[in-house]
């Protein structure tokens, strides 16, 4: 089937990928709350009936998105699916006129190799004030920041 906007069928298969790899320490776990809160932000690949790669686009503010919650199952590593799910959350940010993304990850390699630059967390402000006070790593975020500027003429 491809990619896709997810639907809220969807959260129980994106929940199971998800915390999979958290409890590797790989990812922050996600709650059925927080998915479906935030169903309408993910995209994912769905391939034989099965979900195989999920992520999704966050709007903190008018010039500041977030892409997160990024998973791909581990048999589809490799193999562009990520790139794939973190280019078309970059073009909906374009779409919708935002001109940074951030995130914040145990994976910055990945993120670099995709055109992201490391910044400190602290220039992140409207995140650290709206959401990390919430999350159970708060004050010891040891995630690491990217941003990537995005052209918004193009």
């Amino acid at each position: 089937m491809g990619l896709r906007k997810a639907k809220l069928a969807d959260v129980e298969y994106i929940q199971k990928l998800i915390n999979g790899f958290a409890e590797e320490g790989l990812m922050l776990a996600r709650s059925r709350h927080m998915l479906c809160e935030h169903i309408r932000e993910f995209l994912i690949y769905e391939e034989g009936g099965q979900i195989k790669g999920a992520g999704s686009l966050h709007i903190l503010w008018d010039d500041l998105a977030e892409v997160r919650a990024l998973a791909i199952g581990k048999d589809y590593q490799k193999k562009g699916l990520g790139k794939m799910i973190v280019d078309s959350l970059i073009e909906e940010a374009k779409e919708l006129g935002v001109p940074k993304v951030f995130t914040l990850t145990y994976q910055p390699g990945f993120f670099a190799h995709l055109g992201f630059h490391s910044v400190n967390k602290e220039e992140l402000p409207q995140k650290v004030w709206q959401e990390c006070l919430y999350c159970v790593k708060f004050p010891n975020c040891d995630e690491n920041a990217l941003l990537i500027d995005i052209n918004l003429n193009d």
